[in-house]
């Protein structure tokens, strides 16, 4: 599933444009390397995204195209540094 996607199902960004658009500012990572919208995310992948001051970093546990709002947290799991 491309990485602007997921954000979007798995609702740790509201809107596929806005992921769309963080990673076209070198704000997302896959694995540590900078997302383009249409890199290819797998379950295992580490996702780092930036939003200001602040990060977010998930392990993918699962994929799927529709989610439920409430099963969409665990569609990952939070990392700490």
């Amino acid at each position: 599933m491309r990485i602007d996607k997921y954000l979007k199902v798995s609702r740790l960004i509201k809107r596929r444009t806005l992921a769309s658009e963080a990673c076209d500012q070198g704000r997302v990572k896959i694995n540590s390397k900078i997302a383009k919208p249409s890199n290819e995310v797998k379950v295992g992948d580490t996702i780092e995204i930036q939003f200001g001051n602040s990060n977010v970093k998930v392990e993918v546990v699962s994929i799927s195209e529709t989610v439920p709002k409430n099963d969409a947290k665990g569609m990952y799991i939070e990392k700490s540094d």
